[in-house]
């Protein structure tokens, strides 16, 4: 990594609100958190006296065991965006191209220019028809950010062909995944998977996550992984997590039946694309992004400006989070009947 390089690159916008009289919808971790988690965490002080495990096995065989693949492919890092520096540094070198989704999470590109390559972007929605030859690397997110557009399994195992042919890395970064059913291409050559606690269990500031690669892929991940890499809290809390099934089941049921009432509800003012994620992006049309950002703030409501996101000029994005949180958006939004009535005084006509 180039000093001068790093030094002028600056940092991608994210999501997220610290105002406490704001409701966050502009950030998208579950707003729930697993039963007991708590407990787990607050146990594991005496862990943190000493060094943790390594390699940290418990933790291995449930992050295997969640994805399906076998444990000594795993590559525990903190959080989801360590696995996919690691993933980026370790396959794009100066001079290299990498392809990438767009619009779609801006750290991919961040990160390969901290290696010193080029992105090469490409429509998110044809991403897994791009050819992949002459890059170094290539990345799918799925669902994606910010749009929730889910991939296909067969689609995504067919393009990872592509690029094993080609002698090009896929990074798959799979933070929204586990809002689905579909499952995971862990334990598939040439592929590194990305997976974090941080969406569906709640939890940004624990920073855990993992990668997983096999071959000689997986061994690099392995050898380039910093020791204790990860704390003793971070490494319980995510082994507990990892094996909540039922809370698993319960988040991908709330968040289908809510985002349905979402999708349907806003749909009356606003474009909005179909998703699989716990997010839903919208096109406001004609209306002013700036206006319509701060007609919801003034309601009490945080949401995502997306134009942040390459090709996006007339978008935010929402959180789907509990029913009576996602009624406040609605009426922030002017879809609610708070809202609507609001609008029979004359007030929030632009929204």
């Amino acid at each position: 990594m180039n000093r001068e390089r790093a030094a002028a690159l600056g940092r991608e916008p994210h999501g997220s609100s610290d105002d406490p009289d704001l409701l966050d919808f502009s950030a998208n971790a579950n707003p729930e958190v697993p039963e007991g988690v708590e407990r787990v965490y607050r146990a594991a002080f005496e862990q943190a006296r000493t060094y943790p495990p390594e390699p940290p096995a418990a933790f291995r065989r449930a992050a295997a065991d969640y994805v399906n693949c076998d444990p000594e492919q795993v590559v525990p890092t903190p959080g989801g965006l360590a696995a996919i520096r690691l993933a980026v540094s370790l396959a794009v070198d100066d001079g290299d191209t990498a392809l990438l989704p767009a619009p779609s999470f801006g750290e991919y590109a961040r990160e390969v220019r901290l290696q010193g390559g080029e992105p090469a972007f490409v429509d998110a929605d044809r991403v897994l028809d791009a050819d992949p030859g002459g890059h170094a690397l290539a990345v799918v997110c799925t669902p994606n950010n910010p749009t929730g557009t889910g991939y296909d399994r067969e689609a995504l195992l067919a393009f990872a062909a592509r690029c094993r042919a080609a002698g090009t890395v896929l990074l798959v970064d799979e933070a929204f995944l586990g809002f689905t059913e579909r499952a995971s291409l862990a334990g598939t050559d040439g592929v590194v998977v990305a997976r974090a606690l941080t969406k569906l269990f709640g939890l940004p500031g624990i920073r855990a996550g993992f990668a997983v690669a096999t071959g000689d892929l997986g061994a690099a991940l392995r050898g380039a992984r910093r020791t204790w890499n990860l704390g003793a809290p971070a490494l319980a809390t995510g082994e507990y997590c990892l094996r909540r099934e039922g809370f698993v089941r319960e988040t991908r049921e709330r968040v289908r039946r809510e985002r349905e009432r979402l999708r349907a509800a806003l749909g009356e003012r606003y474009e909005v694309t179909p998703s699989e994620a716990p997010f839903l992006l919208l096109g406001v049309g004609d209306r002013d992004v700036d206006g319509v950002i701060e007609h919801a703030r003034e309601r009490g409501v945080a949401v995502r400006d997306a134009r942040s996101f390459r090709g996006l000029d007339s978008h935010v994005r929402v959180a789907v989070r509990r029913p009576a949180e996602n009624d406040r958006l609605l009426a922030a939004l002017g879809v609610g009947d708070e809202e609507r009535d609001d609008g029979n005084r004359g007030d929030g006509a632009d929204v």
